[in-house]
């Protein structure tokens, strides 16, 4: 959008005039609905008029009631729903011209002229064509006259924008389809439940997982559980891999493994294009191997269960942009999809996207499977060659004699050993002696260190917590000890894997190197903590995991206070904590006019409140970085009481705990359960450091597996950089860095250059990305606030379009 433009443009009034119809089509896909529930209110927040289009194409050709006008209200409790509440189903009469022309029709008959299609590759191409015969489509129809002159002028144009829904997530030029990361929770679970059962039996387990095109499913879950061997379409096996995977198998075995995974996308096949399924897989081992081997075939269990808070904020933050590019649009402006560049949006001609896709088919299909790996993406080539790595030991004939300490700092959390695995693995593929310190910095300065090997960490991926240990202890007053333990175990390089304790314990030793030469070592800090506020990286590991923990128990709560949909989400319970949202069930559960009050960690940083709330649909989240007072508090009460007068009868509130020193939560649920008297009545919960436990989430466990093995490369270039008169001395700003996602990439950032974006009293980034998102929720919730549209992505171009995790 031009600048010119935002200046001119109200969002509120962009849509007057104007009518938007959305759809879903082809396979369902979890976080459907909150594209849908966000296209919706957005739609009608610019004024536009909004409709469903039920049933997908099919309803679009068939028309009638399944058309029919959207409201804020009709999208209520759809954020936790799996599916899509829309329909969708499979259309041959829109692939015929004689069934596009009656979908023509009944969108000139209701003067719909912008379409969000929600689907796959198919859908979106069906879209397109829809859109290129759309002036031929009207002229036939006033031939036929089926439409009036007047009808076909205001209807001369259509506007087009996709969102791509897939599990599979094989559409080129976006880096998560919607549906992905929650496709990979359900494969995760049976995984980590497998496991159990393998290691009491000495098992081999398969598991089958969809992906009949395209491989990503597959390699992602083996990347995040640590399987002995992933089959996908994209890279079949080498010749004589039969051999290859028996010897692999038992060498596993022989280390003292108990137990063997194996990942096979069904699309699986061999060089010479036979397919490779599980059962050939158990046929395999169980003849040449003897082993007690299973096969579980997950099938469409990946596509069920509740979606992810990924998903959820996806969905919506897709959504936004699909409208804002619907109204945006001109006659000239391609047909786009919109899409995830690491944390940005961007808009893609669709077409573009559909071609490279079809390109990577075209590739198997003719052998090039080199070139299939680098079409699907860097992102992906990278997972590839990631696990390849990481996977199995292939140790160099030459050792390099360096010793690579790797550390945990400050509280716990989801990821940290998935880190911790894969900079171990990565140092012993280098050829580096690893070295692990237990207890942060006082294991550092009290001599807790020993050789961690290849096998030490097996099965650390899923882990939550840190098995190394930690503390929040600094370095400052330690220094002298910690220069000795330096010297002591010759440690050459430092990876320190924590929160803002582990960044700060990074500046102090970089201060430090001015009187203790042993501090002169490279260094890379890796941000893992909840609270995600870390400077220098969008993204912390572990807060993923504790953002999925807190829209669990908050959909739970919203979910439960409607019996009759009272068991949908119990599962997802167990993966919170059963003692404190049984409670939130008892309490709620047949209950109407209730609004709930949840406190979230973080700190003074306001990440895991604003995105539970975008992902929850949260009606407020009182955060520190955003100032508010008690005419806002009240403000909140007023628009509850109103919102009870509509028939959604429910109220969700999150609050940070370091918000504000004195509208606490107790004085917040007071002045509610006060001033909503009579109206509503108020319950409140204090998650606590359950948003810290639990086993990491796919999304953790990949990025940490990234960014450990990450970490230990910049290391290695980074040793050879300071390896001066036959010893280590690194003393520049750029030899300690802080590794993290920035917008689209991977970066090191000198911790020094760091210092003047920290305010270091309350623990944050002076500033923070996720801020200008915030709106979205207020919106969501039917706030009347302005949305920022500068903000909003260009047109680019897929060749141009880099992916995020892939440096």
């Amino acid at each position: 959008m031009s600048k010119n433009l935002q200046l001119v443009t109200d969002p509120t009034k962009m849509g007057l005039g104007r009518s938007i119809a959305v759809l879903t089509s082809g396979g369902d896909a979890q976080g459907m609905n909150a594209a849908v529930r966000a296209t919706v209110r957005v739609g009608l927040y610019t004024g536009a008029k909004v409709y469903f289009i039920h049933e997908g194409y099919q309803g679009l050709v068939d028309g009638g009631e399944n058309i029919r006008p959207a409201t804020w209200e009709s999208v209520s409790m759809m954020l936790q729903l799996g599916g899509t509440v829309i329909g969708s189903a499979r259309c041959k009469d829109f692939r015929a011209r004689e069934g596009r022309m009656k979908a023509a029709c009944n969108l000139v008959k209701l003067g719909i002229t912008n379409l969000c299609v929600i689907g796959g590759d198919g859908s979106l191409t069906g879209a397109n064509e829809f859109r290129t015969e759309w002036s031929a489509l009207l002229a036939d129809l006033l031939r036929a006259g089926k439409i009036t002159d007047e009808e076909a002028k205001k209807s001369s144009h259509l506007n087009i924008v996709g969102m791509v829904g897939s599990i599979d997530n094989d559409f080129c030029g976006t880096d998560m389809t919607i549906g992905t990361d929650s496709a990979l929770h359900r494969i995760i679970e049976v995984v980590d439940a497998i496991t159990t059962t393998a290691q009491s039996h000495q098992r081999t387990f398969i598991l089958e997982v969809m992906g009949r095109h395209c491989g990503y499913l597959a390699l992602v879950s083996a990347l995040a559980c640590g399987a002995d061997w992933v089959f996908i379409p994209e890279m079949p096996p080498d010749d004589g891999w039969e051999e290859h995977l028996c010897r692999r198998l038992a060498n596993q075995r022989a280390r003292g493994s108990r137990l063997n995974v194996i990942i096979v996308a069904e699309g699986a096949m061999s060089r010479d294009g036979k397919p490779i399924s599980s059962d050939l897989i158990k046929k395999l081992v169980t003849d040449r191997l003897g082993f007690d081997t299973r096969t579980t075939v997950l099938g469409h269990v990946q596509r069920g269960g509740t979606p992810s808070a990924f998903d959820r904020i996806l969905g919506s933050r897709m959504g936004v942009e699909a409208v804002m590019a619907l109204l945006e649009a001109t006659p000239d402006t391609p047909a786009c999809v919109v899409s995830l560049s690491g944390n940005q949006a961007v808009r893609l001609p669709l077409m573009e996207c559909v071609q490279v896709t079809k390109d990577v088919t075209a590739a198997m299909a003719e052998g090039r499977f080199e070139d299939a790996i680098k079409l699907r993406g860097k992102s992906f080539e990278n997972n590839w060659n990631t696990y390849k790595l990481l996977a199995h030991i292939n140790p160099p004939d030459v050792k390099s004699n360096i010793n690579v300490a790797i550390i945990n700092i400050g509280a716990p959390c989801a990821g940290m050993n998935a880190a911790v695995r894969a900079a171990v693995r990565m140092g012993f593929i280098q050829g580096h002696n690893m070295l692990a310190v237990h207890d942060g910095f006082d294991g550092l300065a009290h001599g807790q260190v020993e050789p961690i090997n290849w096998t030490s960490v097996s099965g650390w991926t899923g882990l939550g917590g840190s098995m190394l240990g930690t503390k929040r202890t600094l370095p400052g007053k330690l220094m002298e000890e910690i220069s000795q333990s330096i010297s002591k175990y010759n440690i050459h390089a430092l990876v320190i894997i924590g929160g803002f304790e582990a960044y700060v314990g990074g500046l102090e030793m970089v201060q430090a190197r001015e009187k203790y030469e042993e501090m002169c070592i490279p260094m890379v800090v890796i941000p893992a903590t909840v609270s995600n506020n870390v400077p220098g990286s969008d993204f912390s590991i572990g807060a993923d995991t504790a953002l999925n923990t807190i829209t669990s128990v908050s959909s739970t709560t919203l979910v439960h206070i409607h019996a009759h949909i009272f068991e949908v989400v119990v599962h997802t319970l167990l993966c919170c904590c059963l003692q404190t949202c049984d409670r939130i069930k008892q309490s709620a559960a047949g209950t109407k006019r209730r609004v709930f009050l949840v406190e979230t960690m973080g700190g003074y940083c306001g990440y895991l409140a604003t995105m539970a709330g975008l992902a929850a649909g949260a009606d407020a989240a009182y955060i520190f970085e955003e100032k508010f007072n008690i005419k806002d508090l009240e403000g909140n009460v007023e628009h509850l009481v109103e919102k009870m007068k509509t028939t959604v009868k429910r109220g969700l509130v999150l609050r940070n705990e370091n918000s504000n020193a004195n509208y606490t939560t107790d004085f917040i649920f007071n002045l509610y359960s006060e001033e909503g008297k009579g109206v509503f009545d108020c319950r409140k919960n204090v998650l606590g450091h359950m948003q810290q436990g639990g086993t990491p989430t796919p999304f953790d466990r990949n990025f940490g597996t990234k960014m450990g093995a990450k970490s230990v490369l910049w290391l290695t270039e980074k040793l050879k950089e300071c390896y001066r008169h036959g010893r280590i001395f690194a003393n520049t700003a750029n030899s300690a860095c802080v590794l993290g996602m920035k917008k689209r990439a991977l970066t090191f950032q000198p911790l020094a250059e760091l210092k003047g974006d920290t305010d270091f009293e309350h623990r944050i980034p002076k500033t923070q990305w996720w801020l200008k998102i915030r709106p979205i929720m207020k919106i969501l919730a039917k706030y009347d606030i302005k949305l920022d549209t500068s903000e909003h992505a260009f047109m680019e171009h897929v060749i141009k379009k880099r992916n995020p995790l892939c440096n």
